[in-house]
């Protein structure tokens, strides 16, 4: 991952370094070092290969010390069960290749076209679908970019732009600006998604400038935002949360389903009420792609179905995130309960 830098002036503004920059470039990328940090005891040896470990202080704090089976922890640190091959899982397991409609841009959904932005993460997921994603062929650098916002002009059945990656937000609010005012001039869109996890691990990147160009257009802003287990959210988190929403931005959430992470009730009811107290509203929770790596994190479909039912049991209805798994080729995600 490359350290961020001040990026050129986009039409005559200077795009200065933030705070948010300089907590991403010292994030931790030595398993070793984030185990004494932790104070944890030496680990077994896990091969690390194209997906390194990153992990933000911010989000490092939020890590019980001395504890192995914390769950924040046990979604970054990486693992020897990474490496064992196991059937059904891919490094391509939502067919991303196939639905590719040019550099940078996936055509996935009708109606909606998504824009792979970066390959660079704020935090590296041990269960990311996109672990083996070969980014170089799909970011969407100048050149690139200039295609996918063509095509997408060149496309009426297009009501709606999402912003993917990596992390969209990673990108400078320059950068972004610009590319958020020039799909604005495009008539047939209407909205702007941003999907990101980015203010949950650096909460510091929901500045003023990145609400100014969310809202300064007149494409509709919805925000997406990562958050798996309650104790990802805290105090700084909320706050982030809470500026988006006062701003006038939608923000939902998405949550995987992990084992020993967030497969007990509790812990999921928990996270729902957390969001909803924050005015976020609870979208989706997502059955594990199952990308190679990720085996070890995967829960039965029967007890996401029956997590579902308990969470209908306690919570009103617009608490209840939809239990869904992403099929290649298919035309939205499909509903398991």
């Amino acid at each position: 991952m490359a350290n961020p830098t001040t990026e050129p002036e986009i039409r005559g503004e200077p795009c200065h370094a933030a705070a948010w920059q300089a907590v991403l470039a010292d994030a931790i990328r030595d398993p070793s070092e984030l185990r004494r940090l932790l104070d944890l005891p030496p680990g077994p040896a896990a091969p690390e290969g194209r997906f390194p470990m990153l992990v933000p202080r911010p989000y490092l704090a939020r890590i019980r010390r001395s504890d192995p089976q914390d769950p924040l922890l046990l979604q970054i640190l990486p693992r020897p069960e990474e490496s064992i091959a196991t059937p059904r899982f891919s490094a391509d397991p939502l067919g991303e290749s196939a639905a590719r409609r040019g550099p940078g841009l996936l055509g996935k959904y009708p109606g909606r076209s998504l824009i792979v932005t970066t390959g660079v993460c704020a935090v590296h997921c041990r269960f990311c679908f996109r672990r083996h994603f070969p980014y170089p062929s799909h970011d969407a650098e100048p050149e690139a970019l200039d295609q996918a916002v063509r095509q997408i002009a060149a496309d009426t059945s297009l009501g709606e732009v999402i912003l993917s990656g990596g992390d969209p937000l990673t990108l400078t609010d320059c950068r972004l600006a610009e590319l958020s005012q020039r799909l604005a001039r495009i008539g047939h869109l209407r909205r702007l998604r941003v999907h990101t996890r980015m203010p949950i691990v650096i909460p510091q990147r929901v500045t003023p400038e990145l609400i100014s160009w969310l809202r300064g257009t007149r494409l509709t802003p919805i925000m997406v935002v990562h958050v798996n287990h309650p104790a990802e959210i805290d105090t700084a988190v909320a706050d982030a949360l809470g500026r988006l929403v006062d701003a006038g931005v939608a923000v939902l959430s998405q949550t995987v389903l992990l084992r020993a992470v967030n497969d007990r009730v509790d812990v999921l009811a928990e996270l729902c009420q957390r969001l909803v107290d924050l005015r976020v509203m609870p979208y989706y929770l997502h059955q594990l792609d199952r990308v190679a790596g990720a085996a070890h994190f995967e829960v039965p479909e029967a007890r996401g179905r029956a997590l579902v039912a308990e969470l209908r049991a306690r919570l009103p209805g617009y608490a209840v995130p939809r239990y869904v798994r992403e099929v290649p080729e298919a035309t939205s995600k499909i509903a398991l309960a």
